[in-house]
């Protein structure tokens, strides 16, 4: 299932594919992938993809550790918080992302729009046209997919055996030194698999960002550019291989996290 359509997004990203051709699709080599290349379009989505991804990721990792390192104490209305936590991640990204856009772009002229239109205004004029886009899809990757990490986290405090904790408030009485010398390296796996699932989702991101934004390009993502190319302009070519330039970005980042966070065992002499 999944060989298939990879294959034969390679294959297209190798020839001039096109409804708009009159004539049979030849092949053109690494042409298409050349001619991304020397466009700014492609650099310029690149570099919003890769900081919208870094962003987002960082803001999800600290609110998701904030989250589990909160659910890992029984307290009074745990539940109740869990669910709190849990249920931006749980409920249907389709109908969440609408409210987020109407909660963003009121449909409505009251008061409250008026005040969001000024709040955009003031963002796209402070930082330049598209700002408020960028801010509007980061909230909502930051929203459920810390969500998600705090209660992936969470599930990795849980598998950590207790008599560690213990051992830990022996040795020292500061949280920050318990939570850095022994949470973060017990964590180091789940640390590693929820980094690159944050970066796998953002660099994948079409949908939240076409629906928060309208479908418009002020906000170009990989994603977005390469529905264009394809679906608005007909290029099947150049948008296969602009979506498989993220393979080799995200195979790099998968191999950094993994060695960083849990490196290969030093062979004895």
């Amino acid at each position: 299932m999944l060989a298939y359509p990879l294959g034969w997004e390679v294959w297209i990203s190798l020839t001039d594919f096109s409804p708009l051709n009159d004539g049979p699709t030849a092949f053109v080599g690494l042409a298409n992938y050349r001619g991304l290349l020397a466009t700014a379009e492609f650099w310029r989505s690149v570099t919003v993809t890769v900081v919208y991804a870094a962003v987002t990721t960082v803001a999800k990792l600290a609110l998701g550790i904030g989250f589990a390192l909160l659910l890992a104490r029984p307290f009074r209305g745990r539940a109740l918080v869990f669910l709190a936590i849990f249920l931006p991640w749980a409920y249907p990204a389709s109908v969440s992302v609408i409210g987020w856009y109407w909660t963003l772009s009121p449909p409505i002229p009251t008061a409250y729009s008026v005040f969001m239109g000024n709040m955009k205004y003031a963002v796209d004029s402070a930082f330049g046209g598209g700002a408020w886009a960028f801010l509007s899809v980061s909230l909502f990757n930051i929203w459920r997919g810390s969500s998600f990490i705090g209660v992936f986290l969470l599930a990795g405090i849980n598998a950590i055996p207790p008599e560690l904790f213990e051992c830990a408030l022996l040795e020292s009485k500061s949280r920050w030194r318990r939570f850095w010398l022994v949470t973060v390296p017990l964590l180091k796996p789940f640390l590693a698999l929820a980094v690159f699932l944050s970066l796998t989702t953002a660099f994948a991101d079409l949908a939240n960002v076409w629906m928060l934004t309208a479908g418009r390009i002020i906000f170009p993502v990989v994603g977005t550019h390469a529905y264009w190319l394809a679906i608005k302009g007909g290029q099947f070519g150049p948008a296969a291989a602009l979506s498989l330039m993220l393979v080799p970005l995200l195979l790099a980042a998968l191999l950094v996290l993994f060695r960083m966070f849990d490196p290969p065992e030093a062979t004895r002499a």
